[in-house]
C-alpha cells in the first residue's frame, strides 16, 4: 500500500506548482489587454528590474555571495544592446544576446579577483568595481554618451518591423524575462546549484570533501553577470535610454533591497521585491515631493522588522 502512494505524494506537489505558476503568467499575458500605457511601461519596468533582482539573488542567497556592485553588469548588458541596436541592428534576439555575453565577459574579467576574498572584503571589492565601471560610463563619452547617457536607441524589431506600442514591447520583455528566470531557476536546483548551497553554509567542508569551491563560486559569478546583463538588455529595449546612473551605486542598492523584501534564496520573493521598490520608485514617489526614498525606507525597515526572511518568509511559515 505504501508503495502505490508514493508516487501520489510525488506527484501533487509538481501539479500545485504548475497550477500556481499558470495563474500567476495568465494576467501577466492578458496585461496589455486592460491596462494603459503608463501602467504597462511601469509592469515592464518591475520585470526588467526583478530579472536584475533574480540575477543578484543566485549570488546572495544561493550562493552567499552579498555584492554591492552587480548593477554593474546590469548597465554593461545595457550599454552593450544598445550599441549593437544604433550601429548594427535591434532586431530579437541579436541585443539581448549581445547583453548577456557582455554582462559574462564584464563579470569574468573582475570576479576572477572578487571569488577569493570573503564576507565583508567580497562586499566591498564588488563595490569598488561597480563605482570604476560607473566613472567609467561617465567619462568615455564617445562609446557612453558620458553623464548625458546613450540616447537613440532604437526600438526593438521583430521581422523587420519596430516594437512602438508599450504593449508588445511588454510581451517581449515578459518573454525574456520567464526564459532568464527560468535558467537561474534550473541552476539553483541542479547539482552545481546544490553545490553552491553547501558552500553558502560550510565552504572550508566543502573545500574539505574535495570541491573546488573558486571555481563553484566563479562560475555561479559569471552566470549572475549574464542574466544581469540580459536584463540590461531589456532596459535599453524599454526606455531606449541608458545613463551611467544604471550601473552606479544606487541601483545596485535597490536590488539588494529587492532581494531582502522578497527573500534570500527564495527567486520568485525577489521579483515581489522589485515590484514593491519600482512602484514605491516611479509611481508612489513622485506623489510624495520627493520622499518617495524616505517611504522606501520605512517599508524595508518594517520587512525587516516584521518578515526577517521577507515576503517569501510567509509561505514557508505556512507550509
Amino acid at each position: 500500500m505504501s508503495v502505490a502512494l508514493e508516487p501520489k505524494r510525488l506527484l501533487v506537489p509538481g501539479a500545485t506548482t504548475l497550477a500556481v505558476v499558470v495563474l500567476a503568467l495568465a494576467p501577466l499575458f492578458l496585461a496589455p489587454l486592460f491596462l494603459a500605457p503608463f501602467a504597462m511601461n511601469t509592469l515592464s519596468r518591475i520585470l526588467v528590474f526583478g530579472l536584475l533582482a533574480v540575477s543578484l539573488d543566485l549570488l546572495v542567497g544561493v550562493s552567499g555571495l552579498p555584492s554591492l556592485g552587480h548593477a554593474a553588469y546590469f548597465g554593461v548588458g545595457a550599454y552593450a544592446a544598445g550599441w549593437v541596436s544604433i550601429n548594427v541592428t535591434s532586431a530579437i534576439p541579436v541585443p539581448l544576446i549581445v547583453g548577456a555575453v557582455a554582462g559574462a565577459i564584464g563579470a569574468a574579467a573582475t570576479g576572477w579577483i572578487t571569488v577569493r576574498a570573503h564576507g565583508v572584503f567580497f562586499l566591498m571589492l564588488t563595490l569598488a568595481i561597480g563605482e570604476l565601471l560607473h566613472q567609467l560610463a561617465q567619462t568615455w563619452e564617445t562609446a557612453t554618451g558620458g553623464a548625458n547617457g546613450m540616447a537613440g536607441i532604437p526600438p526593438a524589431r521583430v521581422g523587420g518591423e519596430p516594437l512602438l506600442f508599450a504593449g508588445l514591447v511588454y510581451w517581449y520583455i515578459l518573454a525574456a524575462f520567464i526564459l532568464g528566470f527560468m535558467i537561474v531557476w534550473i541552476v539553483s536546483r541542479s547539482p552545481f546549484g546544490a553545490a553552491l548551497k553547501g558552500i553558502r553554509d560550510n565552504e572550508p567542508r566543502m573545500r574539505a570533501l574535495g570541491y573546488p569551491t573558486r571555481v563553484y563560486k566563479y562560475g555561479v559569478f559569471v552566470l549572475a553577470g549574464s542574466i544581469a546583463g540580459m536584463a540590461g538588455a531589456l532596459l535599453a529595449a524599454q526606455q531606449r535610454l541608458v545613463t551611467p546612473a544604471d550601473l552606479g551605486f544606487a541601483t545596485a542598492a535597490l536590488a539588494l533591497l529587492a532581494v531582502i523584501i522578497g527573500g534570500a534564496g527564495s527567486l520568485w520573493g525577489p521579483v515581489i521585491g522589485a515590484a514593491v521598490v519600482i512602484i514605491v520608485r516611479d509611481a508612489i514617489g513622485p506623489s510624495l515631493d520627493g520622499h518617495g526614498a524616505l517611504l522606501l525606507g520605512l517599508v524595508f525597515i518594517a520587512v525587516v522588522y516584521g518578515l526577517p526572511r521577507g515576503t517569501a518568509g510567509i509561505v514557508r511559515r505556512r507550509r
